[in-house]
C-alpha cells in the first residue's frame, strides 16, 4: 500500500512540473544530510549524535571523540560525498557529450587515464605527491579525448564510442600494471587506489581535489543550458549561434576536471557516473539544469551509503567501497547494454 502511494504522489507530478523537480533536489539533499549524520556516527564504535556534534565544534582535542570524528569520520564522510558528486556529475556530462547513455569515467578510460598518472607520479615524482590532482586531471582529460579523437575518425556511433572507451581503458591499466610492477616503491597502498575506497583519506588530501571539485560542479551547473543545447544535435546547436565543438571540448574538460580530482583521493571508483544519472533521470528527466545538482547530490548520497554498507556490513571486517559499487554497478551496465541492444535506451 506504501509502494503505490509513493507511485502515485509521484505521478501527480510530471516531470515538465518545477516544482516536483525541486521537491526531489531538496529530499535529496536532506536524504544527505541524514547520511552524513549517519556517517559520523557509525563505524567500529558507535558515537552518539550529540558527541558528534560537540567534537565537530569543539577545539579541545582532549574531548573524549574528538580524534576519531575530526581526524577519521569527517575526512571520510566528505570525501564519500565529493567523489560522488563530482563522479556522478562527469558522468551526466560525458553521456551527453559523447551521446551515449553507456558512458561513464570507469568505462570509457577516464579513470584509467586518472590512474596512470597518479602511478606515474607517485613512481618517478614521489617529492611531487601534492600535485596528485593535477596529474589526476590530465591523465583524465587524455583519456577522454583519445576517446572522442577515436570516435571522431572511426564514426561516432554509440559501439564505436563504447569500444574505443574500453580499448583505451585496458590499454592505459595495462601501463599503469606494468609500472607497479617495474617499480616496486608504488606497489605500498596501490591496491587499495586501484580498488578505490577512503579508508585512508585525510583533510590535507582534500583540500586541492575539494576546491577543484567545486568550481568543477560549479561550472557545469552555470553552463548547463548549454548542455541542453548540445544535446539537441551538432547542426541544431550551431543554428542556435553555438560553436559545438568548443562547448564540447569544455565540458569533456569539465568531465576530466571532476572524475580526475575525485580519483586523486578516492582511487578508481566505478559505476557511480553510470547508475547515478540513469537514476536522476528517471525523476527529473533530461533537462541538465535539474539533472546535474540532482546528480551532485544523489552521487554523494549513493557513494556514502555504499560506504557505510562497506563498513557495517561485515564489521569488523571492512571492505573496499570500490568493490560494492562493482557489485551494484556491473549488472547495472549489462542490464542498459541488453536494453540498448533492444533499441529503447535513452539517446
Amino acid at each position: 500500500m506504501r509502494i503505490w502511494r509513493a507511485f502515485s504522489i509521484r505521478m501527480s507530478f510530471p516531470k515538465e512540473s518545477g516544482r516536483f523537480r525541486l521537491l526531489i533536489v531538496a529530499g535529496t539533499a536532506a536524504l544527505l544530510l541524514v547520511l552524513a549524520a549517519v556517517s559520523l556516527c557509525s563505524g567500529s564504535a558507535s558515537i552518539p549524535l550529540d558527541e558528534v556534534i560537540r567534537a565537530l565544534f569543539s577545539r579541545d582535542q582532549t574531548e573524549k571523540f574528538y580524534q576519531i570524528v575530526q581526524f577519521v569520520r569527517l575526512p571520510r564522510t566528505l570525501a564519500a560525498v565529493l567523489a560522488g558528486g563530482a563522479l556522478a556529475v562527469a558522468g551526466a556530462i560525458l553521456q551527453a557529450v559523447l551521446g551515449n547513455a553507456l558512458a561513464s569515467p570507469n568505462i570509457i578510460g577516464v579513470n584509467a587515464g586518472a590512474g596512470l598518472f597518479t602511478i606515474l607520479l607517485a613512481a618517478f615524482f614521489p617529492q611531487l605527491i601534492w600535485f596528485t590532482p593535477l596529474a589526476a586531471f590530465l591523465g583524465a582529460l587524455a583519456a577522454a579525448l583519445l576517446v572522442y579523437l577515436l570516435a571522431q575518425k572511426t564514426g561516432a556511433s554509440r559501439m564505436t564510442i563504447l569500444l574505443s572507451g574500453i580499448a583505451v581503458s585496458s590499454f592505459l591499466g595495462a601501463i599503469t600494471d606494468g609500472v607497479i610492477t617495474l617499480v616496486p616503491d608504488t606497489q605500498a597502498g596501490r591496491f587499495a587506489f586501484l580498488i578505490g575506497g577512503f579508508s585512508g583519506v585525510s583533510m590535507d588530501s582534500l583540500k586541492l581535489a575539494s576546491l577543484c571539485i567545486l568550481i568543477g560542479i560549479g561550472a557545469a551547473l552555470l553552463f548547463s543550458y548549454d548542455l541542453n543545447v548540445l544535446t539537441l544535435g551538432e547542426e541544431t546547436a550551431s543554428t542556435l549561434g553555438m560553436r559545438a565543438g568548443l562547448t564540447r571540448m569544455v565540458f569533456l574538460i569539465l568531465a576530466a576536471l571532476l572524475a580526475g580530482s575525485a580519483i586523486s583521493f578516492a582511487g578508481l571508483l566505478g559505476f557511480v557516473g553510470l547508475i547515478v544519472p540513469h537514476a536522476a533521470r528517471f525523476f527529473v528527466g533530461q533537462d541538465h539544469r535539474y539533472l546535474l545538482p540532482l546528480c551532485a547530490l544523489l552521487g554523494g548520497a549513493f557513494t556514502l551509503l555504499c560506504d557505510l554498507l562497506a563498513r557495517v556490513l561485515f564489521a569488523p571486517f571492512e571492505l573496499p567501497v570500490g568493490i560494492v559499487l562493482s557489485f551494484l554497478g556491473a549488472p547495472f551496465f549489462l542490464y542498459l547494454l541488453f536494453k540498448q541492444k533492444r533499441g529503447r535506451l535513452h539517446d
